[in-house]
């Protein structure tokens, strides 16, 4: 782990920022491989990996964009909090507006209760919408942190980065079985489920590559690009990760995988940096 923190620190932090988000793309990959492996889903597992993914996007919030965003922010007292505020809330209002605009079909739910504009797509495409817009957040947090560690501000660290493309990573193996093992029931080939599956991802390098620029173009907006991803993803695991997990029997297994998952994000973090 030593050598992949100081091999981060020796290269472009835009570079960065597009290797770790490549991982975090390859492990959807590989999540969606398993849709040549198993011709079902376990519902119990299912739902306990959704719970975990939950966990980590929550911890993810804290422990990698808001605690850094309030340590570096001018000030004290409210006055230091204030960047965080502005950020967090522009970042759910930004999700709020993408998810009201953007067609999409969350995973569990039926096709009469797709959300955003009227459209006549496919279950299939809507279905992967719905988890490209779960990943633009997480492409834009690790593309900032990398960003705000490049500018020399307190509180980003490599370490630090490199903890929450891990934590991301592991999160998106089971996003990716979750978007190809639908797909594949409604009759796809399970190649065509697989490309749809990792494809959900395809936003996160891109997210990374605009938030890192973004943050060492215009250093100022680093507290602030830091709680905005927060709070997208905070907007992400209420309004669409924890219904998903609450509308069958095993809401007790997604409970205990979020604290799980919580864990793990919170580790990997204050472990790392």
């Amino acid at each position: 782990m030593e050598q992949i923190i100081a091999y981060f620190e020796s290269i472009d932090p835009v570079l960065a920022a597009l290797y770790a988000t490549l991982f975090t793309w390859g492990l959807t990959a590989l999540g969606a491989s398993l849709v040549f492996l198993f011709k079902g889903m376990n519902r119990a597992l299912f739902d306990g990996m959704l719970g975990f993914t939950g966990g980590v996007m929550v911890a993810a919030s804290f422990w990698s964009l808001l605690a850094p965003s309030i340590e570096m922010s001018p000030g004290e007292g409210f006055v230091k909090v204030i960047p965080a505020v502005i950020g967090f809330g522009m970042g759910a209002l930004f999700l709020f507006g993408l998810d009201k605009i953007l067609p999409h079909l969350h995973v569990n739910f039926k096709e009469t209760e797709k959300e955003g504009v009227k459209t006549p797509l496919h279950k299939t495409t809507l279905l992967v919408l719905a988890i490209t817009l779960h990943n633009i957040p997480e492409g834009l947090a690790i593309g900032v942190l990398f960003g705000g560690v490049a500018a020399g501000f307190p509180g980003a660290t490599i370490g630090g980065a490199v903890a929450l493309a891990i934590g991301i990573g592991l999160q998106n193996f089971p996003e990716g079985f979750a978007v190809s093992m639908p797909i594949r029931r409604q009759g796809v080939s399970k190649f065509k489920s697989f490309m749809y599956g990792q494809s959900s991802a395809m936003v996160e390098p891109i997210a990374a590559v605009i938030g890192a620029w973004a943050v060492m173009t215009f250093q100022p907006i680093l507290p602030y690009a830091l709680a905005f991803a927060a709070g997208a993803m905070i907007f992400v695991v209420v309004e669409e990760v924890i219904p998903e997990t609450q509308r069958d029997k095993y809401t007790d297994v997604a409970t205990l995988g979020f604290i799980g998952g919580f864990i793990v994000m919170m580790t990997l973090d204050v472990g790392l940096s």
